[in-house]
């Protein structure tokens, strides 16, 4: 089983993505396949965010009692 991709992974992922679609010189379904992609990094992205947003608070938590 493959390790999913580490937060800063799915972050250049998602930047080099949006500077695709920035750039709008593809075909259509590419511009769209692209933007397909954003999301999905996004929402992955935010995922993870969250998991290390509660793991941090759970430790800083543990080092207050």
């Amino acid at each position: 089983m493959s390790q999913a991709p580490s937060l800063d992974d799915l972050l250049a992922d998602l930047e080099s993505t949006i500077a695709k679609l920035a750039d709008g010189k593809a075909p259509l379904d590419e511009l769209v396949a692209a933007h397909q992609r954003a999301l999905r990094f996004l929402t992955e992205a935010q995922a993870r965010l969250a998991q290390l947003r509660a793991r941090a608070d759970e430790t800083a938590q543990l080092l207050s009692e």
